[in-house]
């Protein structure tokens, strides 16, 4: 079954473009497939992972891939980088992984299935959570085809805690798991925009001895975001690197509908800034957007709407580094 267009219809009335607010649901109005034989010749493959079941505050997360779509807009060229990654792309909208509420085991299965069949057709996935443990899942199927990943995470909390709450498995276990299973190499690993009052000293000594780069926000704040990607772009090098933004690492006035805000944080800009150039300037091979609680409808979800755009502006990074 060829995919989905969204904008069929207007296309027969001439328009190139729909509004937002009208027809299928996809992101930006890309075409959507849910068959894995439509993803050959496919560069970037949208999936939603919707579960939040092991977050330790407050939940709705499972809500956000359907929030992130509704707040996207009709693609079109670059302000700043003149790029257009939609006429530089092929871009599909692969649907939600098949989660099951209550059923972590089988929800990260899907997740890890339904991203391993947008890699092993060449695509690059970019998954829309969901809570932070699901980048677990995501990485589980990157690491099948290209070994250990690199990554680079921005976040308020590192999510290297052996357990929260007496669990193991939790949004604030995941990326200790993945570097100690070896998914993940910890000296390849970057986390930007740490700040608040979690994890410890415990969790801190793990990650030196492992060779984890760790950099504050105050760090961010005192040298500037541009030097803090420059560090994370030498750490990762031509490795295969995953990005992931947690939109936590944002003040709670540019993303107030996440589960665990943390004020003092990120500004939108240089976020949005640093996902178009990590993209452009790096072997990236996977990107996720997590923690995002919608608050509101479509792009008047204004923390939805900064997810959205942190997925567009790696979809600008990948056409600008395509050239």
């Amino acid at each position: 079954m060829p995919p989905l267009d969204p904008l069929h219809r207007w296309r027969l009335l001439g328009l190139d473009e729909k509004p937002d607010y009208a027809g299928l649901l996809t992101y930006s109005g890309v075409p959507y497939t849910e068959d894995p034989a439509e993803l050959a010749g496919v560069d970037v493959a949208i999936v939603g992972a919707p579960i939040d079941d092991l977050v330790s505050d407050r939940p709705g997360a499972r809500f956000a891939p359907r929030a992130i779509r509704a707040a996207s807009c009709p693609p079109g060229p670059h302000l700043e980088s003149r790029a257009d990654w939609s006429a530089a792309l092929r871009v599909v909208d692969f649907g939600d992984a098949p989660v099951a509420p209550a059923d972590l085991e089988r929800s990260h299965a899907a997740i890890t299935a339904t991203v391993a069949q947008v890699v092993q057709a060449g695509a690059l996935p970019i998954v829309l959570g969901g809570d932070h443990a699901t980048t677990e899942a995501t990485i589980a199927a990157l690491h099948a085809a290209h070994g250990p990943i690199a990554l680079i995470q921005f976040d308020a909390h590192t999510d290297t805690g052996t357990e929260v709450f007496g669990v193991e498995r939790s949004h604030g276990t995941g990326m200790y798991r993945l570097v100690r299973d070896g998914l993940v190499t910890g000296d390849r690993y970057v986390q930007i925009g740490l700040r608040g009052y979690w994890p410890g000293e415990r969790e801190f000594a793990w990650q030196r001895e492992q060779g984890i780069t760790s950099i504050f926000m105050h760090d961010v704040r005192d040298r500037g975001i541009r030097a803090a990607v420059e560090e994370a772009l030498v750490v990762v090098g031509d490795h295969p690197v995953f990005l992931s933004a947690d939109v936590d690492v944002l003040d709670p006035a540019f993303a107030p509908g996440t589960g665990t805000p943390e004020p003092g944080g990120m500004a939108s800009g240089d976020l949005l800034w640093s996902c178009r150039t990590i993209a452009a300037r790096t072997n990236l091979v996977g990107m996720d957007v997590v923690e995002v609680i919608p608050t509101a409808v479509g792009s008047s979800d204004i923390t939805a709407l900064v997810a959205e755009r942190a997925v567009r502006e790696t979809l600008t990074g990948l056409a600008e580094r395509r050239g």
